[in-house]
């Protein structure tokens, strides 16, 4: 059964609370990056952009001292401020379509991932879950909530609800076409309430930070053995943030190809023709309808690929999957792509135009073909994770995306 815990949250004051929080880092453009620290100098990115001012390339070593002491620095001038005692948070976003995500933020236990309470979908790269766990055990503070989703459960909806009521402060801001809302839930009726009702969820589920679970866990494992580890075992917990399934949307990631191979377009084709039934559907862009229908665009047209009854495999989760029928019926074995995290030819776009911008690159000769996926439904993630299965890379585009800096776990 699923534990969580109420923790002390460091958060931006009210007079810094509309521009501190941040999107992840990669996100932004170079442009976008310096406009936004021109116009909110103490926001979360003043914490973690240290570019700025420096003349050299910092070691991992540096680079993480220089967080946590401008970190400290925002406390001391009380940009950040600590809640005094142990809460849950609720965060309402509403997207600009309307798309309202409601739910907890909250310690997620280590113990849980280890023993796959929680459960995962996605393989992770072992550098990075270690070179994170090296920054987290320098800076002792996650501003990046893990995505954890819950089956729809009406108590803990009704625990929600009755704790906003309750609630001791409410702070709202707006930016980038989204409204946000905050609660702070530190009343202990609710929060013994809340907790009630999550121990009698089964299963959570990593949606978004697959790398940033793994590297609490690792982190967990080193402290515990270190003698000079904190009394309260904080670092046994991860910050989360928590919605219910119904709340998550899965959208498509679809693939460019630089190139085909060594073969011609019409090679190209027949190979192809050999695996999947082929249906010409013309120049104007055409997105995938269903499930185990692919599209892709190809010197000028665009396809509808099928693959044919007879290789058909449902034998598992996984080998259902669009994105793993495309990588092991055609970009391995005809476009010679072995490993899609770490092939240079291939690239991911999402997004509502996405076919729009395939068929661009394509016309300008930036790649020589894409492709269009169904988007992985929810049922679908569950199953593969409960089944201890892995996700081909880039299957998933998840909303919400959190940003980084609006309630900050330390330990």
């Amino acid at each position: 059964m699923a534990e969580i815990v109420p923790f002390k949250a460091i958060r931006p004051c009210k007079k810094h609370l509309q521009n501190f929080s941040s999107k992840s880092y990669k996100s932004y453009t170079t442009e976008e990056l310096k406009n936004t620290l021109q116009k909110s100098p103490l926001s979360f990115l003043s914490i973690i952009h240290l570019k700025k001012n420096l003349s050299r390339v910092l070691k991992k070593p540096e680079r993480f001292e220089l967080v946590k002491n401008k970190f400290r620095d925002l406390k001391t001038r009380k940009v950040l401020i600590k809640d005094s005692s142990p809460a849950f948070y609720i965060y309402e976003t509403r997207q600009g379509d309307g798309h309202l995500f409601c739910g907890i933020i909250a310690g997620a236990s280590v113990k849980d991932y280890n023993i796959n309470v929680i459960k995962k979908h996605e393989a992770t790269i072992t550098k990075r879950e270690y070179s994170f766990k090296e920054y987290l055990k320098a800076v002792r503070f996650n501003a990046a909530p893990v995505l954890l989703t819950f089956p729809d459960d009406r108590n803990i909806e009704k625990g929600i609800e009755a704790a906003k009521i309750n609630a001791q402060e409410i702070n709202s801001w707006s930016n980038e076409n989204e409204t946000h809302k905050i609660w702070c839930i530190n009343n202990a009726s609710d929060i013994n309430i809340l907790t009630k009702a999550f121990a009698n969820v089964p299963s959570l589920y990593i949606a978004d930070g697959h790398h940033r679970s793994a590297s609490s866990a690792l982190l967990a494992s080193e402290m515990d053995i270190n003698l000079s580890a904190k009394k309260d075992n904080a670092y046994n917990y991860f910050l989360s943030y928590l919605i219910p399934e119904k709340q998550l949307k899965i959208y498509d990631y679809n693939r460019l190809i630089k190139n085909l191979n060594g073969l011609t377009p019409k090679a190209f084709l027949d190979k192809i023709k050999l695996v999947f039934d082929v249906e010409d559907k013309g120049a104007d862009p055409y997105s995938s309808s269903l499930k185990n229908e692919i599209s892709m665009y190809l010197s000028g047209s665009f396809y509808s690929l099928s693959l044919h009854k007879s290789i058909q495999n449902n034998a598992t989760a996984i080998s259902q999957l669009d994105t793993q029928i495309l990588q092991s019926h055609l970009l391995e074995p005809i476009l010679g792509i072995k490993n899609e995290r770490t092939d240079k030819r291939i690239s991911y776009i999402h997004g509502k135009d996405s076919m729009e911008q395939i068929k661009t690159a394509v016309d300008r000769r930036d790649h020589a073909v894409g492709f269009g996926l169904f988007p992985i439904q929810t049922e679908e993630l569950k199953a593969i994770a409960d089944s201890g299965g892995v996700m081909p890379p880039k299957s998933t585009y998840i909303y919400p995306k959190l940003r980084s800096g609006i309630t900050i776990y330390e330990f």
